[in-house]
């Protein structure tokens, strides 16, 4: 299938080696300038994914992620954030990355190549037409996300993407393709700057706003964060007392502290 692979073509500029400092920051800096705007234009698209995972998850589904290298890893970086902001298991949106665990950190050779690999990890999860199944792949070719992807129609599960080309094989296999081409890298080639910070923004937009569809914020407060830390500690406390009308600290953190977190604290004063 041909199509603009806008990822690979050359960068705007040239002899970067030649390049002070200064220049060089100031450039990658109006080039990450442009993302939003790319990001914007796929705002319809979003919107669609983020009402079908938000449907699923009230029906009992899960959110997959799944991908390979930079986009592996994003997605895996979303998943494991959802559980202490949100209070959610970490069973309800899962990250799968090419290579396993081990990729994560460093590379697996030949990982994203593997076509068949996906569909396997998937079924590790026990995937159903219950979930919802987002590739990730800048490129939109990864053999292992496309390969997933079409394992998954096949079995009727809902598939999404996050893509930074137009009209690519990964978003053939997409229910709910997202295309953000942010256009040629700084450093030709090299997905992970103005690609990875689309994606980055687009998985941060899909869980928040997922989150706030089924109930885990009110107001603009995270009430069902994990208290995992004297700053979190803190924060929860304050929203308590806000919350609450209580002028005491140590009273309200002490409350927070049996609650378990600032919603069931405040329920229990407000109830």
């Amino acid at each position: 299938m041909a199509f603009d692979k806008v990822t690979e073509e050359e960068s705007r500029y040239h002899h970067l080696e030649e390049m002070s400092v200064e220049e060089m920051l100031r450039s990658m800096n109006e080039e990450d300038k442009t993302v939003p705007a790319a990001v914007e234009k796929a705002i319809p698209q979003i919107e669609k994914l983020v009402a079908a995972i938000a449907d699923r998850m009230l029906a009992g589904g899960r959110l997959f992620y799944i991908g390979a290298g930079t986009s592996g890893r994003l997605g895996v970086l979303d998943a494991s954030e959802i559980p202490p902001t949100y209070g959610m298991p970490s069973d309800l949106i899962i990250g799968i990355i090419a290579g396993g665990e081990t990729a994560i950190r460093k590379p697996v050779e030949n990982a994203e190549d593997d076509e068949l690999q996906g569909w396997l990890d998937l079924e590790q999860y026990e995937v159903s037409d219950k979930d919802l199944v987002i590739g990730v792949a800048a490129s939109g070719t990864t053999p292992y996300v496309i390969g997933a992807l079409a394992a998954c129609r096949k079995q009727g599960i809902a598939t999404g993407c996050i893509v930074c080309n137009p009209g690519s094989p990964v978003a053939a296999q997409a229910d709910y393709p997202v295309e953000v081409v942010v256009g040629p890298e700084f450093v030709t080639g090299s997905t992970r700057m103005k690609s990875g910070t689309a994606q980055k923004l687009v998985l941060n937009m899909i869980s928040t706003a997922v989150m706030i569809r089924i109930g885990r914020v009110e107001d603009n407060k995270m009430v069902n964060m994990q208290l995992t830390n004297s700053k979190i500690m803190d924060r929860g406390t304050k929203m308590v007392m806000e919350a609450t009308g209580l002028t005491d600290y140590e009273e309200a953190r002490e409350l927070l502290v049996r609650s378990g977190s600032v919603k069931k604290a405040v329920d229990s004063v407000t109830r």
